[in-house]
This record gives C-alpha cells, structure tokens and sequence, in this order.
C-alpha cells in the first residue's frame, strides 16, 4: 500500500506537530518548504481560508497539499471570533511578542466584561476545517467540532492557544491544557477534523 504524502500548509510549529501526531500511520507529512510565503488569509469562511491555504502550497510545490483553519466561537461574544480567531487580540502591543497569551488575556477580559460569570454563560465550540487539494483540482473536505466551555481563569501547562482555558463537555472538567495528547485529540475539535479527513481517504 502506498501513504499518502501532503504537504504541509502550516507554518507554525505548534500545529504542525499536532497534526503529525493525528495523521501518524495514515498520512506521510511533508514540511512546508521555508521559501513558501505566507498565505494572506482573507476570506469570510473558515472553508475559504482552508482552501487559500491548501491551494497556495499545492501550487507553489506542485504537491498534494493539507491546510486547516479553526475558530473558537464563543456565545457570550458573538462575531468577536471565529475566523478571526488567532488574531483575535492583534490590536494588542503583547501580540506580536505572545499571541497566545494576548489571545487569552482578551477573551477572559471581555467575559468579565460582559458579565459572563456562570458556566452555562460561557458556552463555546471550535470548529476545524481541514482541505486537501491535488494539483489536478481535486478537492476533500473534513470537518471536527468540539463543544465546552471557556474556564474562569488558565488551568494547566501543556498545550497552545486557548487549551488552557477551554474544557471541553465530553471530558471531565479539565482542560485540554490538562490532558496528555492522546486524551486532548480523542476529543478535540481538530483531532476530530482529522480523523474524518483520514477515513474519507480510504
């Protein structure tokens, strides 16, 4: 049988390890090549951005290429989000050095804000879209959601982006920031995406 092999849309470190660890056995991942630009996310649409990206690197390599977007759609703060999400605090000075924490620090702050203090009030859900594009125009789509809650204040250490806030609803109450890898990607809204996208290849 032979693997599969993508390249890699993604450039950030953190994902692309990820996204090693859900596709390992099924998909053979090629690294980005480094005089790849980035790609100017400019769509409306999770989907859209996906697809930018894929397409970019498919056409620039000449390879079978796999991107991913995801937003964190929180209830209390409609539109504050979603496709904006990794740059949701970009008009912040710390976001440049730690957009992570920049990131986090904003959506605790705007939920005090807004007064959304009970758990019921600070429902969210992320949802992942992930795009494989072939040179020849072919195109798969898979997508993973994840439903939970955004904690009062950061619980745990591993992880990146919003896992040290987010718990999800099927879980036990910690956050993805607090579970092994194995445990945050059997119930995350991306290791979801990625197993849809691994049994659609099949």
């Amino acid at each position: 049988m032979v693997t599969l092999r993508l390249v890699c849309a993604s450039a950030n470190p953190d994902k692309v390890a990820e996204i090693e660890r859900l596709l390992a056995g099924s998909v053979e991942l090629i690294p980005r090549p480094s005089d790849v630009p980035d790609v100017d996310e400019n769509t409306d649409t999770l989907v859209g951005n996906a697809r930018l990206k894929a397409r970019a690197i498919c056409d620039a390599t000449g390879c079978a290429a796999v991107a991913d977007d995801t937003g964190l759609f929180v209830d209390a703060l409609p539109g504050e989000l979603g496709v904006h999400t990794a740059r949701y605090a970009s008009d912040r000075p710390e976001h440049a050095s730690d957009p992570y924490g920049a990131n986090r620090n904003k959506i605790l702050e705007r939920l005090r804000a807004v007064g959304a203090r009970a758990e019921s009030e600070r429902r969210a859900h992320f949802l992942t879209v992930v795009m494989v594009v072939w040179p020849d125009g072919r195109e798969l789509i898979a997508e993973g959601r994840c439903d939970g809650v955004i904690a009062p204040s950061e619980q745990g250490r591993r992880g990146f982006g919003f896992d040290p806030l987010f718990a999800p609803i099927d879980g036990d109450g910690r956050t993805f920031a607090e579970m092994t890898d194995d445990e945050k990607n059997a119930l995350s809204h991306r290791g979801r995406a990625f197993a849809n996208l691994v049994a659609a290849l099949r």
